[in-house]
């Protein structure tokens, strides 16, 4: 009700006219805030202090349930999940309303109306669908347990990271629709908001990294990326506020692609919802997904209001927003942002289509069709490296035109660098086309990049007689917003070091043997030495002992598990045990066994993958810098 008030009461008080009206539903907005805090502390209280006749809590926690998974089952089901995306939504409205207090006060019913009826959206499904406090007529002894697979570090904080992004991305999509409905429709509103999509964009980030680490180490089958709808919901608003970002940068530097940019930032907000809806509705069956619910229509009916909404604002302000200036040449900055945006566009398309595609089938046919990874890899692989020749060529390239003689000197040292690594792999044995030409694009990036740092730290060396780590220091943090990028940039390129590696040359092996017995993976020995059962308070564990030898040498112990866990799980759990190094990871699973005769085991190399995590890592650290403000100055009282 308050939400609802606040909704409404924003909007009707700016078309009246009546400030205290916008005050009293900035004030509600506010309170929404401090209600769903109460709400999310009751629910926390209930699961600590075991309140299992709350239905939710009797469901993901018991009472052999550590505490510190017991307070994260907060947001293990549909339920909690749904309180706590509300409880960020009403903290980030508050949190925007405070901010601008004493700005953009034509706007700001907007953006108050937008980000309250979202809410809305949310509150009515917890009210009328999903309530997190339904109870019991009694309360049982003991709860369900939760689920073993998200007793795992890495889903501790993929879900919150995953929905700061989702819900971040509710903030510049607000302050576009009120940029369009009032007609200000200058670069106001992506100024005022690009610290906001720089962190929404940096915490999806992060949420799609540890998914994938979770997925890696938490589900036994060796990879951590399988192209799954609900690994697809997260990626795609990924892309497109991707290209949202570089986007911006073309229309506050050349007044252009004001059209383009209020597609992408409505684009990565609605995939948003779309994300959420394909995770909530029961419509795919996904390891990530909640189960079947009856949110779908909910979710639907809001992306079609979403959608009519944005397509009739821009349809309205279409001539307002035509770009100021042209791309004056094909080689240029804007350009090759313009190339970015369409590659990424593209890939964004094919997952689209990839992960839709069964839906529409059933609807259409009545038979879902299946759409294998094969297919997304198939697309997407070219695309990918297209995507890192153009991350190669932006840093090289002037605004507005380059000239060939620029052009040829820029790139003569990240090609002949490039080229030599290229040689020197081949020489190694990498021959297989895609692998090659990425590392050797991988080579051309991280050169390009690095010449960037190199040409700048000289500069402030040579201008100011800075030392050269000092000068390196100060270039970085007075151009936080490009060197962050550049760095965001060298995570990418690790990254697709990493995927590269582990999907080309990922050597896998089953193999059952006694214990005592050895056998070959690679360059690896490794000898079964026993088998070990033992009983915990929450589970059974079996486990076998694994000594890894590399050229004789014993490099480590794997102790994979198969467990049977008392609550929460059915089925035997698998618990991988890794031997990683710079170079790869020895990851072994317990397939199956016998506890006097053997074990079955499925065992991998997966070569460079933990350079993925690496650049998982520096890609934080860029957006960090990136998104770091800067230092007020201080001005003159006169």
């Amino acid at each position: 009700m308050v939400a609802a008030y606040a909704a409404i009461f924003s909007l009707v008080g700016k078309l009246v006219d009546e400030r205290r009206m916008v005050k009293s539903a900035e004030a509600a907005s506010a309170a929404c805030f401090g209600l769903l805090t109460l709400a999310s502390a009751a629910l926390i209280w209930a699961f600590v202090n075991r309140r299992f006749d709350v239905e939710y809590v009797y469901h993901y926690s018991d009472k052999a349930l550590s505490m510190f998974y017991t307070i994260t089952a907060f947001w293990a089901g549909q339920e909690g999940s749904i309180l706590l995306w509300a409880w960020l939504l009403s903290l980030f409205a508050m949190w925007v309303i405070l901010q601008n207090r004493h700005a953009h006060q034509e706007s700001m019913p907007y953006i108050t109306f937008t980000m309250m009826f979202t809410l809305c959206l949310f509150l009515s499904i917890m009210v009328f669908i999903t309530p997190p406090f339904a109870t019991y007529h009694f309360k049982p002894p003991d709860g369900l347990g939760l689920n073993p697979l998200l007793q795992n570090p890495g889903m501790i904080w993929h879900p919150p990271t995953l929905y700061l992004g989702y819900v971040g991305f509710t903030v510049p999509f607000a302050f576009a629709m009120a940029a369009m409905i009032t007609g200000k429709l200058d670069d106001t509103w992506i100024r005022s908001t690009r610290r906001w999509t720089l962190f929404a964009w940096l915490f999806l980030t992060i949420g799609i990294i540890l998914g994938g680490q979770w997925a890696y180490v938490e589900l036994g089958w060796g990879g951590y990326w399988a192209w799954d709808p609900v690994e697809n919901a997260s990626f795609m608003p990924w892309l497109a506020g991707t290209a949202y970002l570089h986007s911006v940068m073309i229309q506050e530097k050349r007044g252009m692609l004001k059209i383009w940019n209020m597609v992408l930032v409505t684009t990565t907000f609605l995939l948003c919802i779309f994300g959420t809806f394909i995770t909530r509705s029961g419509i795919v069956g996904s390891v990530h997904s909640f189960g079947e619910s009856s949110l779908g229509p909910v979710f639907m009916a809001f992306l079609l209001l979403g959608i009519a909404a944005s397509v009739i604002l821009l349809l309205v302000r279409w001539d307002d927003l035509q770009s100021q200036n042209e791309i004056d040449s094909l080689l240029s900055r804007e350009s090759t942002f313009l190339y970015n945006n369409l590659v990424l566009m593209a890939m964004l398309l094919v997952v689209f289509i990839g992960t839709v595609w069964p839906f529409i089938s059933e609807a259409v046919r009545g038979q879902q069709a299946t759409v294998t990874a094969a297919y997304f890899d198939k697309i997407n692989v070219p695309i990918g490296l297209t995507l890192l020749f153009l991350m190669a060529l932006c840093p090289l390239i002037s605004w507005r035109k380059t000239s060939v003689q620029n052009l040829k000197r820029n790139f003569m040292v990240p090609g002949i660098i490039s080229l030599a690594g290229g040689i020197a792999l081949f020489i190694l044995g990498i021959r297989k086309g895609y692998p090659l030409t990425s590392f050797i694009l991988c080579i051309f990036v991280a050169v390009a990049i690095l010449l960037e740092f190199i040409r700048g730290t000289t500069a402030r060396h040579s201008r100011f007689g800075e030392m050269y780590p000092a000068a390196l220091g100060r270039l970085i943090w007075r151009n936080k917003r490009r060197y962050g990028g550049y760095i965001v940039h060298i995570g990418v390129v690790l990254i697709f070091v990493g995927i590269t590696g582990s999907s080309s040359y990922k050597i896998e092996r089953e193999v059952f043997v006694k214990p005592g017995e050895e056998f070959q993976l690679g360059k690896y020995t490794l000898k079964y030495e026993k088998f070990s059962q033992y009983e915990t308070q929450s589970k059974l564990v079996n486990a076998a002992i694994v000594s890894v030898y590399n050229e004789g040498k014993k490099v480590d112990i794997l102790t994979p598990e198969k467990n049977l866990h008392f609550k929460g799980s059915e089925q035997p759990v698998s618990e991988v045990s890794i031997y990683w190094n710079l170079a790869e990871d020895v990851y072994l699973i317990l397939a199956g066994f016998d506890a006097n005769h053997g074990a079955t085991f499925k065992a991998v190399i997966n070569p460079l993958i933990v350079w993925l995590w690496i650049g998982g890592t520096v890609m934080t650290i860029g957006s960090i810098v990136a998104f770091w403000p800067d230092k007020k100055k201080k001005t003159s009282p006169i």
